[in-house]
């Protein structure tokens, strides 16, 4: 092989590494912050088998919207004292005002980010995507609790609040709700 034909060689072949390191970066990322709880990202578990201390910490709650996002969406109680390792429900209320059905997806995080890996949630409407129908009015529970391993943390055992926050963004309707609303307004049209 000829010295043009091996720097052409070398150069596709970085080319594909740096292509396929550009594409594994977000799911590697995700996998990363997900086990470290990096960057607020909280702990997920199935059920809560956690040692209950008698030591407390507060959570607190916040809800925030995409700029574009119609709906109105707050927290029920804005903060709670909970036992570490205790399970504790929490609900956040969402409210579509507009004529039309909405899909929202929330995506969350935990402050101060060091506690992210210690905040497990058990069952939270984050992990699937909400429909409201025009008007309507639903609490969306969620399921966590602090893992007792924060005590004895460097630095979580001098965390003594947690904020949750929780921010909704429109997404596309799923295809089922979307023609029931095409079909709607297809009746509606046909009346006038």
């Amino acid at each position: 092989m000829k010295g043009p034909q091996k720097t052409v060689f070398a150069l596709v072949g970085v080319v594909v590494v740096m292509g396929a390191l550009a594409w594994a970066a977000v799911p590697l990322y995700n996998l990363f912050c997900r086990v470290t709880g990096f960057g607020g990202v909280t702990g997920v578990a199935a059920s809560n088998e956690s040692e209950v201390l008698d030591e407390t910490i507060t959570v607190r709650f916040d809800a925030s919207k995409d700029r574009d996002m119609p709906w109105e969406f707050k927290p029920v109680q804005r903060e709670m004292t909970v036992r570490i390792g205790e399970d504790a429900l929490a609900f956040f209320e969402a409210y579509n005002p507009t004529d039309r059905p909405i899909a929202g997806q929330a995506s969350y995080n935990v402050v101060p980010y060091q506690a992210g890996g210690f905040f497990i949630k058990v069952q939270c409407f984050c992990f699937t995507e909400q429909v409201l129908q025009p008007g309507e009015r639903v609490q969306m529970p969620v399921n966590f609790y602090v893992d007792p391993a924060i005590v004895d943390d460097s630095e979580g055992k001098y965390i003594h609040s947690i904020t949750l926050g929780y921010t909704f963004h429109e997404i596309e309707l799923p295809e089922d709700t979307a023609s029931l609303a095409a079909d709607g307004e297809n009746d509606e049209n046909s009346v006038n």
